[in-house]
This record gives C-alpha cells, structure tokens and sequence, in this order.
C-alpha cells in the first residue's frame, strides 16, 4: 500500500463522524439539522458498503475480491465507494475508536482513566448486535493477516492514542501535562495491541489486561 492510500484512508478516520453531533442539537438553525441528516446518510452508506464487502471476503477471500464487486452488492457505483474508502483495505477499519472515545468521555469521574476506559469498552461491546460482532471479527483477523493492511492498523491505533490524549487532558484537567496524557493513552492502547493480534474481539483478555495496567500503575 502507498503511502498517499494510507493517507488518505486516515483522513477518512478522521472524519468520518464530523458532524454527527447536530443529531442531538436542539434549538439549531434549519440548515443544520439538514447537514445531521446528510451525515447520518453517509454513515449509512459507509456501513452498507463495508457489510457488503466483508460478506463477499467471507464468501470470495479478500484478495479474489473487486472493488466494482463490492460497489455492485453494495449497490453504489465504484466511484460512491472511492469518495467513503481509499482502498479496498480500508473497509476493514471497524470505527470503533471514536465511539470508545465517546463513551470514555461520558465514564464517571470518579473512575481511573483505566477503569474509565474499561468502562468504554464494556458498553460498546454491549451496544454490538450479532451482526456487528460477526463482521468486526473477520475485519480485524483480515487485518492483522494482510501485509497491506498493516499501514492502516498502525493508523487507527494512532488515531486511537490521540482521541484518548486530548479525552484524558480534559478528564484529568490542569493536574497532568500533555505528555503525561499521551503517555497514559498510549499505555491503554498498547494493551489493546497487545491482546488484539489473534483475538479479534478481545473482551475478556482485553478486561484482565487493562487489570494488569492499572496493578502496574500502583506498583
């Protein structure tokens, strides 16, 4: 993969929930519940496409598939599925790292970063229906058996370190610097890596890892 298609694909990492907040604005001008509901469209589209495209890696393999195959199923013209992925690898990037944020942000204060993030993770686990967890599963075991793909994954788990940095300096406040921040966040993350490679939906390790994190914190 070059690395303009990596590129590109994190831009679309970035961006791909910028506005999804107007959904719960009340009291906006009319224009902006109007840019909600293209929003909402647009997720749609995306998550129609990347469904579309693991059934057909499911039932083809991923190298035997097209993008034109997967625009066919998803019934979008090859050019819809360009302006939503870069690649054909970036259908596999599962857009959990800006919900787990989100549900970061909303833990109790009371809680440690790690127990917050603990938090996080148990309530978009349980927010996945059967569907969600059986395409998340085999995205992410294609992840880490694609060489290609490995660019993208380094991405994500960036992506991933610098929402949790700037979620971590609003929850912890003056108290700890930017660099103290990021260090936690990459700490989290990195037990996420950890436990990812081979268990695609790690929910039960990934919970005894982050234990493991927060006894080494005390010690």
């Amino acid at each position: 993969m070059s690395s303009r298609s990596v590129t590109s694909d994190r831009r679309s990492l970035r961006s791909r929930y910028n506005g999804a907040s107007e959904d719960h604005t009340g009291g906006v001008p009319s224009s902006q519940p109007a840019r909600g509901l293209r929003q909402r469209k647009k997720i749609a589209t995306r998550r129609t496409i990347r469904r579309a495209a693991i059934r057909l890696f499911e039932e083809h393999g991923f190298a035997d598939t097209t993008i034109e195959q997967i625009a066919e199923a998803a019934d979008v013209s090859p050019r819809t599925f360009y302006r939503y992925f870069a690649t054909k690898e970036g259908v596999l990037i599962c857009d959990q790292a800006e919900p787990v944020v989100a549900m970061f942000e909303r833990a109790p204060a009371e809680l440690s970063p790690v127990a917050a993030y603990r938090y996080a993770v148990a309530a978009y686990f349980d927010g996945l229906t059967d569907d969600e967890r059986h395409e998340t599963i085999v995205a992410q075991h294609l992840l880490y058996s694609i060489p290609e793909a490995r660019g993208l994954l380094y991405s994500e788990y960036a992506l991933l370190i610098r929402l949790m940095t700037d979620a971590l300096a609003v929850r912890l406040g003056p108290a700890a610097t930017r660099t103290e921040c990021r260090v936690i966040a990459g700490a989290i993350v990195g037990v996420l890596m950890a436990v990812s490679d081979g268990d695609p939906l790690p929910e039960e390790s990934l919970a005894r890892s982050l234990d493991v994190l927060e006894a080494a914190a005390r010690w």
